[in-house]
């Protein structure tokens, strides 16, 4: 017997940015070489397809609403830390390198980010197409 499965909606996933406008998780993509950011851009691009339906391994629940989406390039763990905005909205935060476990500096850095967020969405969304130093976007 085959069972009908729904498609799930697609979760737009929205970059944070900071008070002073820098975006975090960009900032560290254009430092990276392209199979580190390739794969980070593949894991968020699976966050995308399954939202809140995405499980260990490729993602976990740390706490106080702060998720880590895995990525594993070479033996080195990348942790993309983020949080659910609503139910089909994601705010990344930031991404580090994992050794042991997630360092608790790092998920009250995402906590704080949270409340920010929270606070003022529209401020702390990172929009591709706003200007950037006086340039448009293409």
């Amino acid at each position: 017997m085959r069972t009908w499965r729904g498609k799930l909606p697609r979760t737009e996933v929205v970059f944070y940015r900071e008070d002073d406008g820098t975006v975090p998780i960009r900032d560290w993509l254009d430092k990276q070489p392209p199979k580190i950011r390739d794969k980070c851009l593949a894991r968020l691009a699976r966050l995308e397809e399954m939202g809140h339906e995405l499980r260990r391994p490729e993602a976990d629940h740390l706490r106080d609403g702060i998720y880590e989406l895995r990525a594993t390039y070479r033996s080195v763990q990348y942790r993309i830390l983020y949080f659910f905005s609503s139910k089909d909205v994601v705010v990344v935060s930031h991404v580090l390198h994992k050794e042991r476990q997630v360092p608790p500096l790092e998920i009250e850095r995402a906590i704080e980010r949270k409340k920010k967020f929270q606070a003022n969405p529209t401020g702390h969304t990172f929009d591709p197409d706003e200007k950037e130093d006086g340039e448009e976007k293409a």
